[in-house]
């Protein structure tokens, strides 16, 4: 008797345990749904939360362009407002940006910073932001302006041929033909679908060089004549800043620039060198030289004075000027006489012509009705930083019978209607 009642007990006691059991089950089997729930529930929040701040950093960033765009039409209408339309306000200039359903979801304000003295470069930083997420703002720089012929590292009026040791970086035009057999990382353009190669016919573009992906051609021609505005543009400027030099009387003026200022010097001699020929012998007379002579270097001169670079940068030469030194600031030399007509007044780059500062806002422009031509008497490994122009002429330096250099590097622009060259090989 008293076992069966023990039993009983025990089967009661287990009874009651499993049923404490069953409650802790479900009493944290619910405390951890709920977490589990509260966990997914603040994930997907914080992910909504975070889905939709990269949608407003992305809607800024292209409500920013929108902006850019913007500025690009307007300057294409207005092309010397630099104030939006304003008449000279300072900006910032704030514009709502609306969807298509004309509600505004956001803003962009613009920053217009105008072009520099000879440039038509607008610099424009463009700021987008939401109506959701105003705090969130996303700026775009921006520099906007129409095409200029100091676009192209080279720009011919005639045929053209690159070397295979030639490496061009920069784009290439011409308005004939053009031999490629160099390496390339920009477009090389020809206005001519076809053209005649040593009486052959050929591409506009053609050789063994590349990539050839890059090669274009035809493309619309491009008028040199044009820029007898710009010289006389130049020609304006320097007068107003008394930088406008007329005829020398003698040879031609030499311009030494030094950082901020120049110095002029009347050339008042020239030395001559021998070009292509040879020396020939007659019992008679001897020996005697047959071929060509080239008088492109400074004989003899005067120092005139040192000269500040006017803030305009212009400066007008109605003679031959030898130019060369170093330039800390904007400048254009402007060479020739009106109206144009040959003899065409020439610049000769007599020495290193350099930047101050490479990538920077140094610049130097040459532009000459005549001839562009590096002489005689110039370093061994030479340097050219500027944009060369010959109007009607070319840009070369000649043979010379016992001179050649070792190299010349132009960190600029090349740009004639003749073509001209660089290069001479045996």
């Amino acid at each position: 008797m008293f076992l069966k009642k023990n039993r009983q007990l025990t089967a009661e006691h287990h009874c009651k345990q499993r049923g404490s059991i069953l409650m802790f089950v479900l009493v944290f089997g619910a405390v951890a749904s709920m977490m589990i729930i509260s966990g997914v529930a603040s994930y997907a929040i914080f992910e909504n939360k975070a889905s939709n701040r990269k949608h407003n950093r992305d809607l800024a960033f292209q409500i920013a362009e929108a902006g850019v765009n913007y500025y690009k039409w307007h300057l294409a209408h207005s092309p010397t407002d630099y104030w939006d339309g304003t008449g000279g306000e300072p900006g910032p200039y704030q514009h709502d940006f609306e969807d298509k359903n004309g509600t505004v979801i956001g803003y962009y304000s613009l920053e217009i910073d105008e072009p520099l003295v000879g440039s038509s470069v607008v610099i424009v930083r463009s700021t987008g932001w939401t109506v959701a997420e105003p705090e969130t703002k996303r700026t775009l720089q921006v520099r906007l302006g129409f095409a200029a012929l100091t676009d192209y590292t080279f720009l011919s009026n005639a045929n053209m041929q690159f070397s295979f040791t030639t490496d061009v970086h920069g784009t290439v035009h011409s308005n004939g033909g053009i031999r490629f057999d160099g390496t390339t990382d920009s477009w090389v353009k020809s206005a001519k679908e076809t053209y005649q190669y040593l009486n052959q016919t050929h591409n506009g573009v053609w050789g063994a060089g590349g990539p050839k992906s890059f090669w274009q051609y035809p493309v619309p021609w491009i008028d040199f004549f044009a820029v007898t505005s710009d010289l006389s543009d130049i020609s304006d400027m320097a007068d107003e800043s008394n930088t406008h030099y007329m005829s020398s009387g003698k040879e031609g003026w030499h311009i030494v620039f030094m950082g901020t200022t120049y110095k002029l010097y009347k050339v008042t001699s020239r030395e001559c060198h021998y070009g292509e020929g040879s020396w020939k012998y007659k019992k008679k007379t001897g020996w005697y030289w047959s071929g060509n002579t080239y008088c492109y270097d400074i004989g003899n001169e005067t120092l005139v004075g040192t000269y500040s670079i006017p803030a305009t940068g212009a400066i007008f030469v109605e003679d031959d000027v030898w130019i060369e030194g170093t330039v800390d600031g904007r400048v254009s030399v402007g060479v020739g006489k009106f109206p144009a007509q040959e003899p065409y007044k020439k610049a000769y780059i007599s020495g290193n012509l350099l930047y101050a500062e490479k990538s920077s806002d140094d610049v130097i422009g040459i532009l000459a009705q005549g001839n562009v031509v590096v002489p005689y008497d110039v370093p061994n490994d030479m340097e050219i930083d500027a944009a060369m122009l010959s109007q009607f002429g070319q840009l070369y330096r000649p043979y010379y019978y016992d001179d050649l250099k070792d190299s010349l590097t132009i960190f600029g622009s090349q740009i004639s209607y003749q073509g001209g060259g660089w290069k001479y090989i045996n």
